[in-house]
């Protein structure tokens, strides 16, 4: 792989529009989709109208895609590495365009030494040598490293910092300027930028609110400002700190198609016929999509749209009725031994085992609470990317709904007026269990009550950081759900032998329209899909019938943790951070690779689990043996 080339995947997650990527030379910002090069055959169209309609929905409520257009998802620029023919690629601006250079010089200050370096611009650099060294009044020439500070706003402006004016404020200077430390810890504390007429500021007084002035609405991955302008107070942002990009993914698990083929065809489709309008578009599309013309060109152009019409009505009707988590339940807990079809082009195929497969007596361990599990060999997972956020991330909903990232953190468009987003599709398996719901019901009534009430408090306390309105509590049943999760990804890495990074949870915790409000749908789906080789050898569908053996390591497991009794006496309460949606839960027990959930290792309690050191009686498996 090129040293400047990155996988798809990372391209619609951490490192899409926006984002900061460190070349070997230079520090780059990603460009909008205005600035991809999408010619030819150097992108697919993915179809999922699932995605389509929701964010198209979404986006033209915020303005970001005009009413009279239709979106459509794609995949990123891929290289087909051709001979003498110039390569697919994404334009990326450099940024920050301040860079230190690799120099040291020696100074006195106070009788004591310290170093400094040479602080220039990008315009400054020798153009002779690719902007790679600057050249010093005397001749000699020095490599350059992008500074490490620049500024932004709540709204995902950045820019690079005026040093000048953080020095001088309004008053005009020519002189040159360094990068001073005092110290060997790189702390902002023990570093200054120094002006050659003497003036000077320590970098620690830019974290001091508003020291860094206005923002004025740059949005250099775009190479344009905010035509609405801005009046946030810029922030100071390390420029390869974790807290510099959160990407806004939207994922759905796509369900198969209960039609006929034309319809099969139609929806494999739709990506290619997302602006048909008519049966006169249909007509056109036949004859200047090969694709088109190859797969259903032997249907009436009038079968072909009035299908399409069906699909995305439904789609749209999905949209205004219930989650797309709901959906998605309804397949895995639906009890068929056949759910979907088992041939290669299948977006979803799974089996309903028999209890006799996999609730074995041998297990000792209490699965009275679960009803079903469910071997799913195929599976298609589909991520698309519609924005992003800085400082903060947005909201994870609960039940898969799209977060409104305009009243918790504000995001941030990804293009300026393209009508289409980036997306990838993965193929990849999975296992599902489904839980008892009348059980987890009469548990939240009895034995959960105290521990419930101590959770909706550290909730309470943790959505204070919120300025606008907070995501929803979502609920006891799915920190109980999703502190099971992850006990069994990390119990099943360990068994099946995949990295548990590979491994991702979808936890169902979801109320149906017409439980008015209680949950009544509860299953956890923990599956891996990737592009690459892990995850697609059939490694943790093989897991099913294991799987009373495998809850009954997780759970014993969960009883000790490395960091008890500290970890086991935690409560959720008004501790800073995320730790306030915590229970009993920490990086020696229950917390993943970020990469594998959902929530952002949020809202976990192995006490709701099994007993802990600090029993609060609030288990959901208790030391049953051998009831079935």
């Amino acid at each position: 792989m090129n040293k400047n080339a990155q996988r798809l995947s990372q391209v619609v997650s951490a490192f899409g529009p926006g984002a900061m990527i460190d070349l070997p030379t230079r520090s780059v910002i990603v460009g909008g989709l205005d600035l991809w090069e999408m010619k030819g055959n150097s992108f697919s169209v993915i179809s999922e109208q699932r995605i389509t309609v929701r964010l198209e929905q979404l986006l033209k409520a915020q303005g970001r895609l005009g009413e009279n257009k239709v979106l459509q998802l794609r995949t990123p620029p891929v290289s087909d590495n051709k001979p003498g023919a110039l390569p697919s690629y994404v334009i990326a601006p450099v940024f920050p365009t301040y860079f230190v250079c690799d120099q040291v010089e020696i100074a006195t200050v106070g009788g004591k030494p310290v170093r400094r370096r040479r602080l220039v611009r990008w315009q400054d650099l020798d153009t002779a040598g690719g902007r790679r060294k600057f050249v010093f009044d005397d001749g000699k020439k020095s490599d350059v490293t992008p500074i490490r500070f620049v500024c932004a706003c709540e709204k995902g402006h950045i820019d690079d910092i005026n040093w000048k004016w953080v020095v001088h404020g309004t008053e005009r200077c020519l002189e040159p300027m360094w990068v001073e430390e005092r110290g060997t810890s790189a702390d902002p504390a023990d570093m200054s930028v120094v002006c050659g007429c003497g003036k000077q500021a320590s970098l620690q007084t830019l974290f001091q609110a508003g020291r860094l002035g206005t923002c004025s609405g740059k949005r250099p991955w775009l190479l344009d400002s905010d035509p609405n302008g801005c009046t946030e107070k810029l922030k100071l942002l390390t420029r390869t700190a974790t807290n510099t990009y959160f990407p806004q993914v939207y994922t759905v698990i796509s369900l198969p198609a209960e039609e006929d083929a034309l319809m099969q065809m139609v929806d494999d489709l739709s990506g290619e016929l997302a602006k048909v309008q008519s049966v006169e578009d249909v007509t056109m599309a036949k004859r200047f999509n090969s694709k088109v013309d190859a797969t259903v060109g032997a249907y009436s152009d009038a079968d072909i749209y009035a299908r399409l019409v069906r699909l995305r009505q439904g789609a749209a009707g999905s949209n205004a009725k219930q989650s797309p988590k709901l959906a998605e339940f309804e397949q895995f807990a639906s009890g068929r031994p056949e759910i979907g079809q088992n041939h290669p082009g299948a977006k979803l195929h799974a089996q309903t085992l028999a209890r006799s497969v996999w609730a074995e007596p041998s297990a000792d361990v209490d699965l009275s609470a679960i009803k079903n599990v469910v071997a799913v060999h195929r599976l298609r997972e589909v991520s698309c990317l519609y924005g992003f956020t800085r400082f903060d991330a947005a909201p994870t909903s609960a039940d898969g709904e799209l977060e409104d990232v305009q009243l918790a953190v504000r995001g941030a468009p990804i293009s300026r007026d393209a009508d289409w987003l980036p997306a990838i599709e993965q193929f990849g398996e999975g296992i599902f269990a489904h839980f008892d719901e009348a059980a987890i019901r009469g548990w939240l009534q009895g034995a959960a009550k105290a521990r419930h009430e101590k959770l909706v408090v550290g909730y309470g306390h943790w959505s204070k950081r919120f300025n606008g309105k907070p995501p929803k509590y979502p609920g006891t049943a799915y920190v109980l759900l999703h502190s099971l999760s992850h006990a069994l990804i990390t119990e099943i890495a360990l068994d099946c032998g995949y990295p548990a990074s590979s491994l991702k949870e979808r936890v169902y915790a979801l109320s149906s329209p017409s439980s008015n409000g209680a949950c009544d749908c509860c299953g956890i789906l923990i599956y891996t899909a990737t592009a690459g080789a892990q995850g697609t050898l059939g490694g943790l569908v093989g897991t099913a019938p294991r799987f009373a053996h495998i809850l009954r390591r997780a759970l014993e497991r969960s009883a000790i943790c490395s960091n008890d009794p500290v970890c086991a006496d935690h409560e959720p309460d008004d501790r800073s951070g995320d730790r306030a949606t915590h229970g009993a839960a920490c990086h020696g027990c229950l917390l993943i690779a970020e990469t594998s959930c959902e929530m952002r290792n949020l809202f976990l309690d192995r006490s709701l689990l099994v007993g802990t050191m600090s029993d609060t009686g609030a288990a959901f498996f208790r030391e049953t043996s051998n009831v079935r």
